[in-house]
C-alpha cells in the first residue's frame, strides 16, 4: 500500500489523475525546499536540471545508444538493439520528467512573483528543454493542463504536438527578450546556476548571455526538426535567427558556451553512474562495428576518451544480430566515463554548427555549409579536449565535397553530429527518425519489421488513471505502439 500510496503522489505530481487521499500529503510534498513554491527560484534550478541530465543519461547507455548502436547488449534476450522495447520502459522517463517540469514551473511563477526576469528567462529554457523531450519521445501529451494538480486537474488533457511545439518558440521567444535586460545575477545565484554560474571567472553578464546563447541556440534544434512541417513556418524563423536579425538572437560561438551540467566527484553534483559497478556501465556491451569503424576510418582521437583497446587497437562488434549468436565483446566504453564531466551535455556548439550545416545545404540561410561542417568536425574533437590530426578535414572519409548530392552531404553531416550527441538523451534517435541519417547497418535479428522504433508508447497507468483523455488522444495521433509516427515526422 506505501508503494502504491507514492507512486500515486508521483503522478499528481506529473499533473495525472491520482487517488484524492494524496490531496493533503500533496501539500506537504511541495513544502520540500527541492520543490516548494515559495523557494527561491534559483533554490531550484540545481536539484531540477541536475536531476533531468543524470536521469537522461541513464537511458541514454540503457535505450539510445543501443538503438542507435553505440553499442549492444551481449546477451540474448528481447534487447533493445533488435529493436525491442518494453512498454514499462515509458513510465520512467514520463514520471521524473514530469516531476521536474512541475518544478521549473514553480521556478517561473517564484521567479515571476520576484519580478526577477533573469530566472524567469532561465526557467523557460528549461521547461521548453524537458517538454520537448517529452514530446519528441512520445508524441502528443498532457501539456497545457499538465502540472495542474495544485489546481485540481487530476485528469490532462493531451495536446497536439504541433501546438505545444507553437508554445515552445513563444516560451523562447519570451525567454530571449526576458534575458535581454535580465536582472544582475549575485554571487549566490550564480553559484546555483549549473551550466554556466558554477564555473570558474563567471560573472553576472556573460552567464546571463550565455543562457540566452543556450535558449536560442535550442530554438534552431526544435526549428529544425519541425522545418519538414510548412505550418511550423520554420524555415522563415531559422533564417530571421542567423540571417536577418542575429543581433537579436545570439547564439553558441564557441565550446566553451555549450550547455553541460559538468559532474564532479562530490555528491550530488555526481554523474548517474557514479558509484556503479563498472560491469553494469560497460560490461554487458560492446561497442559496435558501425560506432567504432567510423572512428578508425578518420583516426578521431576521441576513441582514447570513449573505448577500450582490444588486441592492440579498436574493435566493434555486429549490432541487431540473430538470437542464438551473440558474438564475443571487444572494445567496449572506458570506466573512466562514469565519472566524465562531459557527459552532462544537453546541447553543444558542434551540434549547432552541424544543425547550421544542414540548413546551409537545404537553403534555409545564406551561410557555408562547408565552413558549418568543418567547423564542427574540429569543434566536436577539441569539445573533448583532444587534438584533431593536422589532415582532419582532408580525411578521404571527411572531405567535404561541394559536387556530391545533398543526400550525401546530409549523410556527412549527421554522422558527424551522431558522435556529437554521444550521450545527450534521446538526441541521437531524435535526429535518425526526423532525417533517416546516419545510415545506420541491419543486422539479421532485428525484430519490430525491422522498422526503427518512431517513439515510446505512453505509460500503461496514462491509460488506467486518465483512460478518457488516452483514448482520445489515441483517436487523434493515432495507435499506440511503437511505430505511429509524431507530427514532425509525418
Amino acid at each position: 500500500m506505501k508503494k502504491t500510496y507514492k507512486t500515486f503522489c508521483l503522478i499528481m505530481l506529473s499533473g495525472m489523475l491520482i487517488n484524492t487521499s494524496c490531496k493533503k500529503d500533496f501539500k506537504e510534498i511541495n513544502t520540500d525546499p527541492n520543490r516548494s513554491a515559495a523557494a527561491l527560484p534559483e533554490a531550484l534550478l540545481t536539484p531540477s536540471l541536475w536531476d533531468v541530465v543524470t536521469r537522461n543519461n541513464n537511458r541514454a547507455l540503457r535505450l539510445t545508444h543501443e538503438l542507435m548502436q553505440d553499442h549492444v547488449a551481449v546477451s540474448d534476450g528481447d534487447e533493445v538493439h533488435r529493436y525491442v522495447i518494453r512498454a514499462g520502459e515509458s513510465d520512467y522517463m514520463w514520471n521524473n520528467w514530469y516531476l521536474q517540469l512541475t518544478n521549473f514551473k514553480d521556478m517561473y511563477n517564484r521567479a515571476n512573483e520576484l519580478n526577477n526576469t533573469t530566472f524567469m528567462g532561465i526557467a523557460l529554457i528549461c521547461d521548453v528543454y524537458v517538454s520537448s523531450l517529452i514530446t519528441d519521445t512520445y508524441g502528443d501529451v498532457p501539456y497545457t493542463d499538465a502540472s495542474k494538480g495544485r489546481e485540481g486537474v487530476y485528469q490532462p488533457r493531451f495536446d497536439r504536438q504541433e501546438e505545444i511545439y507553437k508554445d515552445l518558440f513563444r516560451k523562447l521567444e519570451e525567454a530571449n527578450t526576458l534575458l535581454a535586460t535580465g536582472n544582475v545575477m549575485t554571487t549566490e545565484q550564480l553559484a546555483y546556476d549549473p551550466l554556466y554560474g558554477r564555473t570558474t571567472g563567471a560573472t553576472s553578464a556573460t552567464t546571463i548571455t550565455n543562457w540566452r546563447k543556450f535558449g536560442n541556440s535550442m530554438y534552431l534544434r526544435l526549428l529544425m526538426r519541425a522545418s519538414g512541417r510548412p505550418e511550423a513556418n520554420a524555415v522563415a524563423k531559422i533564417k530571421e535567427i542567423v540571417d536577418t536579425n542575429p543581433a537579436n538572437y545570439p547564439i553558441f560561438s564557441n565550446n566553451a558556451e555549450s550547455a553541460v551540467v559538468r559532474y564532479t566527484m562530490t555528491p550530488p553534483y555526481t554523474s548517474s553512474f557514479y558509484g556503479g559497478r563498472p560491469f553494469d556501465f560497460s560490461g554487458s556491451n560492446g561497442l559496435t562495428e558501425f560506432f567504432v569503424n567510423n572512428l578508425n576510418q578518420w583516426n578521431d582521437p576521441r576513441r582514447t576518451r570513449w573505448a577500450t583497446i582490444d588486441g592492440g587497437t579498436y574493435i566493434g562488434i555486429p549490432s541487431g544480430f540473430q538470437r542464438g549468436q551473440v558474438p564475443e565483446r571487444r572494445s567496449t566504453y572506458l570506466d573512466a566515463l562514469m565519472n566524465e564531466p562531459l557527459l552532462g551535455n544537453i546541447m553543444n556548439y558542434p551540434e549547432l554548427q552541424f544543425l547550421l550545416a544542414e540548413a546551409a545545404v537545404k537553403g534555409y540561410i545564406a551561410g557555408s555549409a562547408q565552413t558549418y561542417y568543418e567547423t564542427g568536425v574540429v569543434n566536436a574533437i577539441t569539445f573533448w579536449g583532444v587534438t584533431p590530426p593536422e589532415d582532419q578535414l582532408q580525411n578521404e572519409f571527411i572531405k567535404w565535397n561541394p559536387e556530391e548530392s545533398d543526400d550525401l552531404k546530409m549523410e556527412k553531416i549527421h554522422l558527424q553530429k551522431y558522435y556529437t550527441l554521444f550521450f545527450t538523451d534521446f538526441q541521437q534517435w531524435f535526429e535518425y527518425r526526423r532525417t533517416g541519417h546516419p545510415n545506420l547497418p541491419k543486422g539479421a535479428g532485428l525484430e519490430n519489421g525491422g522498422q526503427m522504433p518512431s517513439r515510446l508508447r505512453y505509460p500503461v497507468n496514462v491509460q488506467s488513471l486518465n483512460s478518457a483523455n488516452y483514448s482520445a488522444a489515441v483517436a487523434a495521433f493515432g495507435t499506440d505502439d511503437l511505430n505511429t509516427k509524431v507530427w514532425w515526422n509525418k
